[in-house]
């Protein structure tokens, strides 16, 4: 294809780049793949494909194993609903991935979106805006704050509700499972819902029951109608039929059926133990004693627990990090005492441990006022001395034992890493701000620091300090006029700090901020100065190294104090039963998935630093925590998962080679495309070369101003500016194009909505790239094209076809694919010298009209499969239902069986008397349901009859179509 086109066919492809294509194809994707910033694999886009090819369908789960990137599938389609205008999305996620979710959006997919707490909330409604979730922007939340915020959830008509870690919903039968509960309730109107979870099936088949209800009440009748048919023992052919019901509704992946895609490297552990000196366990064993004691006055009734790991976790870490909150509480203490007005307390530690408020969300404490009388002034007084004391001892700790373990360690591992041929970088996280400041006090002093220690780079949740700052304005200096540059100063600030790392670093300093939504794949040295007790955690700390890109094993460093049983048995409870920090996948999906929240873990290990004083209770804690986690994991589950979620390696390998050809396919021909519109409608406003253009100049009648404003609201694009752009981006200093890009749109609208009137195009076959063996016989010949635009809205889903045809000028009609091929050809166009004949122009509408028919023909067919699905669906869940029914009777004969049984070999009279009288009441109780049963069966037939009449309206087709141009064509 030439790179300049004619108008006719600029008009042609532009709609094909942005016509709505049918939703179970790649095609429908295309777009979005070419503006995806990230190498998609094609299991990724197939799941994405799966996600929103049944337009009647009201979720998926996708349950892809840990590591395929399933953040990346739900991104697609959160992606393309966006691309469709559908812009109320929501996204609802353990707290701690929240920051993550939100840097994936803007790095990956362009899109920059909200993350809503608790702080947010109430100034956006102190700033007069009712509904703070009602924006057009993906809005991000954690579930517990989902769960606070059930009401405003239900008074959103959500296009997408995206739910990460979605198995902690999978027990949302249970009538104790509150958070699970109440968002179905919130969600139930919701049309498009996606479940993410690597373990969709962990202890029981009604998980997958829980699971499929929260996306669909109607994929299975009630919980009593599954166990029945499910739970128990089960016959072949209920095992085969829970497979095929399952199918419609989850698809999941697994690592080993991706690896011709993904080249996955190991991890390697190294242990670095050190013994702390006599001051440092002194200071230790008088604030564990402190801790252990049960009335505290410096710690809130309702945040004793919480407050209590905090502090483990920073004695633990450094005593710069339990000095300063030791000080912190003395202070509060101090306020209370006088009633001045004093802070939560989980507020003013938040800046001692960073990740606090994240805890806070997955905490369920309820915090209580605190109140103190007269007889407790004295024991608060004595309280803020010792603190003090404390504090003061902490302050004269000089020699930090595991300060210079951490200097033995970068050694060993450097070493490592030289055998590994990696670069020599290491990322090292601590769970204190204090603790940094302290290393890099530390790591300045030693060779590590390189000149005025700019080898050295710390980074935490305000990134606020000098050199970060220093840092940030050069990136932006480097970067002006880059679409690098967000606009977000929070974001940017991230992204200068990481290429510091990567172009000038040897170590990075991070606190928990750390390890979520930034990617290292250039580093393969992750060090855990301090071990989060969370699994969860740690997965995400070594994920930002150990990921898709990398080229070398990771090496994992983690300190262990040798004087200390509780956390040497922390260490080998992460090591052994998460199997963190050894191996090709990192940890155990069924583990963490098991495990639900990771916070549960901390409260449990916590409550063993708290009761248990000697090693011998220390080891009885850590082996009954054990155990709970191994009673969690169920093999025989196991095996029900892989039989009935997981497919032959051969058939998924087969469809995944069909769906990488499909994808390639689609993105180069959609990334060439867009490149001959931009050449055409740019012509004299842009030099084009390679893979790019230099925009040299700006057409008259747009501004970066309206062009910014109009398409992509809310979005981090950049003006349109002067300057080289590329399509993919090979040069740094280049700027990305793509599909949305404000310049892109522009093209794209000028050629959709250029009037395109009758002409003549002589198409020089001569000149194109290569051979079009059945457009060879047209040669020297001429004739006429039509090309329609058709929008076809069925099922509540709207889709666009490009409908042509071609005839010669003797009457022949050209085969179906050969107008499109024409179209390829390069051309020349010219005035139309005599006017096309009536007759030729019936001939043409006619053939169209044909292949319009044709069409709508295919598509029925295509919507009668998915109304059969969900017919399908219907029936079994009356069926389900019905079955429900009769097994209450069943259950209530046997339970008469066993009453009678129990009557006939009563010793006394009394207690037979009793028991028959209970017969004679369940008998009367059975004749009472099996009345009502048939009326029971007529309503669950007419709800199911009501549901099918829906959907045969919703089948009916609506055509609506428009003349796009007829044009002459010769071949020369």
């Amino acid at each position: 294809m030439s790179d300049i086109l004619t108008a006719h066919q600029s008009q042609y492809y532009a709609w094909q780049l942005t016509r709505k294509a049918a939703s179970d194809s790649v095609e429908s994707f295309a777009a979005t793949l070419v503006d995806a910033q990230v190498d998609l694999n094609p299991h990724q886009v197939d799941a994405a494909v799966f996600a929103c090819q049944n337009p009647l369908s009201r979720g998926v789960i996708l349950a892809d194993e840990v590591g395929l990137g399933k953040t990346i599938e739900a991104g697609l389609v959160i992606s393309q609903r966006w691309a469709e205008r559908k812009r109320k999305i929501l996204i609802i996620t353990p707290a701690n991935l929240r920051k993550q979710w939100h840097q994936e959006l803007i790095d990956k997919f362009g899109l920059q979106g909200m993350i809503l707490e608790s702080k947010s909330y109430n100034v956006l409604c102190k700033q007069g805006m009712a509904q703070p979730f009602m924006q057009n922007i993906p809005i991000i939340c954690s579930y517990q704050f989902a769960k606070t915020k059930a009401d405003d959830l239900k008074r959103i008509d959500w296009d997408l509700v995206v739910m990460d870690e979605a198995h902690r919903l999978r027990n949302v039968y249970k009538t104790n499972n509150v958070i699970g509960k109440t968002l179905k309730e919130a969600l139930t109107h919701v049309h498009s819902k996606i479940l993410l979870t690597a373990t969709p099936l962990q202890n029981s088949l009604l998980e997958l029951y829980g699971l499929v209800s929260m996306i669909d009440d109607r994929v299975f009748g009630d919980i009593d109608s599954f166990r029945s048919q499910f739970s128990g023992a089960g016959s072949k052919n209920s095992f085969e039929s829970l497979r095929a019901r399952l199918s419609a509704v989850c698809q999941r992946t697994l690592r080993r059926q991706v690896q011709p895609y993904v080249a996955y490297t190991a991890r390697r552990a190294i242990v670095q133990e050190f013994t702390p000196s006599q001051q440092e366990q002194r200071l230790s064993e008088l604030v564990a004693e402190y801790l252990r004691r049960p009335n505290l006055k410096a710690l809130p009734e309702g945040q004793r627990q919480l407050i209590s790991l905090v502090l483990w976790k920073l004695l633990a870490s450094s005593s710069r990090a339990i000095a300063g909150a030791l000080g912190t509480m003395a202070e509060r203490l101090q306020k209370l005492q006088n009633q001045d007005q004093a802070e939560d307390l989980a507020s003013t530690l938040d800046e001692d441990y960073e990740s606090l408020d994240e805890t806070v969300e997955e905490w369920e404490e309820e915090t209580k006022p605190e109140k103190f009388d007269k007889e407790e002034q004295a024991a608060i007084a004595a309280e803020i001395q010792e603190l003090r004391h404390f504090k003061e001892l902490a302050d004269t700790i000089q020699d930090d034992a595991k300060g210079k373990a951490l200097l033995e360690a970068l050694n060993i591992a450097f070493e490592k890493l030289e055998e590994l041929g990696a670069k020599q970088k290491a990322i090292i996280f601590t769970e204190s701000k204090r603790t940094q400041e302290y290393l890099l006090s530390l790591l300045s002093q030693s060779s590590y620091a390189g000149e005025g220690g700019n080898n050295i780079v710390l980074f935490n949740g305000t990134n606020s300090d000098a050199k970060a700052q220093k840092i940030y304005k050069a990136w932006i200096k480097r970067h002006e006029g880059s679409d690098k540059i967000t606009g977000s100063k929070t974001a940017d600030t991230r992204a200068a700090l990481v290429e510091h790392f990567k172009e000038h670093g040897t170590i990075m300093i991070a606190t928990e901020a750390g390890s979520e939504g930034i990617n290292l794949q250039f580093c393969s040295l992750v060090i855990n100065y301090d071990l989060p007790w969370n699994p969860q955690r740690i997965e995400q700390r070594i994920g930002r190294c150990h990921r898709y890109g990398q080229k070398h094993d990771v090496v994992v460093v983690n300190f262990v104090d040798r004087s200390n049983e509780a956390d040497r048995r922390v260490y080998e409870l992460l090591e052994q039963k998460f199997q963190l920090f050894n191996g090709v996948f990192g940890a155990s999906d069924e583990v963490l998935g098991a495990i639900g929240s990771g916070v549960d873990i901390e409260r449990r290990i916590a409550e063993i630093y708290r009761n248990c004083r000697h090693p011998d209770e220390i080891q009885k804690g850590f082996e009954g925590l054990q155990q709970e986690l191994s009673n969690e994991i169920n093999e025989r589950m196991l095996q029900a998962r892989q039989n009935l979620l997981e497919n032959f390696d051969e058939e998924v390998q087969s469809k995944l080679n069909i769906r990488a050809k499909d994808s390639q396919d689609a993105r180069s021909r959609f990334e060439k495309l867009l490149m001959s519109i931009t050449a055409t409608e740019l012509n004299g406003y842009a030099q084009f070369e390679g893979n790019g253009f230099t925009l040299q100049k700006l057409p008259e009648g747009i501004s970066n101003q309206s062009l910014t404003a109009a398409e992509l609201q809310s979005q981090p694009i950049q003006p349109i500016q002067l300057g080289r752009y590329e399509l993919p981006r090979q040069q740094e200093d280049a700027h990305l194009y793509r599909i949305s890009h404000p310049l892109a749109q522009w093209a794209l609208g000028r050629a959709k909505n250029r009037d395109c009137p009758k002409a003549k195009l002589i198409f020089d076959y001569s000149s194109y790239e290569s051979k079009i063996s059945t457009l060879e016989p047209y040669i020297g010949k001429s004739g006429y094209i039509l090309a329609k635009l058709v929008n076809v809205t069925a099922l509540n889903n709207e889709e666009q076809h490009l409908v042509l045809s071609a005839i010669t000028q003797d009457g022949e009609i050209l085969e179906a694919d050969d107008p499109e091929k024409l179209l390829k050809l390069p051309a020349t166009s010219e005035a139309l010298k005599i006017p096309i004949a009536e007759s030729m122009q019936r001939l043409l509408k006619d053939d169209n009209q044909h292949c319009q028919d044709h069409l709508l023909t295919i598509i029925n067919q295509r919507n009668l499969g998915y109304f059969d699905q969900e017919v399908q669906k219907l029936e079994e869940w009356a069926d389900d239902l019905k079955l429900g029914l009769e097994q209450q009777i069943k259950d209530i004969d046997q339970e008469i069986k066993e009453t009678r049984r129990t009557a006939a070999t009563a010793a006394t009279l009394d207690e037979k008397l009793g028991w028959q009288k209970k017969q004679r009441e369940l008998e009367s109780k059975r004749t009472k349901m099996r009345k009502e049963l048939f009326d029971r069966q007529d309503d669950i037939e007419l709800q199911r009859n009501a549901l099918i009449e829906q959907l045969e309206g919703q089948l009916e087709q609506k055509v609506e179509e428009q003349e796009l141009f007829i044009i002459e064509w010769e071949i020369v």
